[in-house]
């Protein structure tokens, strides 16, 4: 596979707890990349040749600032593109979001996403992000928004009434198998035989976690990086024969279900929401690939 985009997920902590994490991000949260992980990172990103682009992210960021902004440094000195996703908690004012992004500002990012939505920020709360997007404009930075709508709220409009959107939003995984899916329109787990998110047999990014697992999909690894190189793990990844993403690639989360008898229940909310079931309960089978602890919950 040709990786051209490297996610760091530098922490999973988060001062945020939000329904739709799937990956589980919460303040107590253990894994936190070192300034030592992200060098280790870079150094073979750079020598792997095909990197383009290193994306800072969570959990949340900026809870470790310091070590974010010496990464995005360190990656513009190797010549890669840079872009940051935040909750924008720190900007509690305009000017003050200023300051925190003056010195991202000078380095230079290609993107700058802030997460602006009920999830975070309420409708009768002080919203941080739209502080944080007018002073990212201010200062010049190219900033977007990612804004997630809660499904179930889909329900109540007209004239989905029963019918909620989830396509494109929420991703039925993690904590939002937990916490959003009750009341959604489910169907047939035997509908689900394609994997709509990603496509492994051409895959152009991976995330790596501060444990050094290498994702595929989050919950799905390759390895990890601390006991085998990145050039390594990238060369022998045969998606035909990996444990997980060969039944995925050949029928969805469905396929997956068959391959290994796995007991599950008749309907689910969509693709990603049978698969993280199965996977869930495949994990003693698959220690190694299906980890860390973290992205299940546990």
């Amino acid at each position: 596979m040709l990786i051209t985009g490297l996610h760091l997920l530098q922490t999973y902590q988060c001062n945020f707890e939000c329904d739709h994490c799937f990956v589980w991000s919460k303040p107590d949260a253990k894994g936190v990349m070192k300034i030592s992980d992200i060098r280790q990172i870079l150094d073979e990103a750079k020598q792997l040749g095909s990197i383009k682009a290193i994306c800072f992210e969570g959990g949340e960021p900026f809870l470790y600032y310091q070590t974010m902004l010496w990464g995005l440094q360190a990656a513009k000195d190797y010549g890669f593109r840079r872009s940051i996703v935040t909750n924008s908690y720190w900007a509690t004012s305009v000017e003050d979001a200023i300051e925190w992004l003056t010195p991202i500002s000078k380095i230079g990012v290609h993107d700058f996403a802030v997460s602006d939505d009920a999830y975070h920020y309420g409708e009768n709360e002080e919203n941080y992000a739209k502080y944080a997007y007018t002073a990212a404009k201010t200062l010049g930075l190219p900033v977007s928004k990612i804004s997630i709508e809660d499904p179930r709220r889909c329900i109540e409009k007209s004239p989905w009434k029963g019918q909620p959107v989830t396509g494109g939003s929420v991703q039925f995984k993690g904590r939002a198998v937990e916490k959003l899916v009750e009341g959604l329109r489910t169907s047939p787990w035997t509908e689900f035989d394609k994997c709509l998110d990603e496509d492994f047999s051409n895959q152009g990014r991976v995330h790596i976690d501060p444990f050094g697992h290498v994702h595929v999909c989050q919950g799905i690894t390759i390895g990890n990086m601390k006991v085998i190189p990145l050039a390594e793990l990238f060369a022998t990844f045969d998606p035909k024969k990996h444990p997980i993403c060969a039944p995925l690639l050949k029928g969805g989360p469905a396929e997956l279900a068959r391959e290994y008898q796995v007991a599950h229940k008749e309907d689910y909310v969509d693709e990603c929401h049978l698969c993280y079931d199965i996977r869930s309960k495949l994990r003693k089978r698959f220690p190694d690939i299906l980890v860390p602890d973290q992205l299940y919950g546990v």
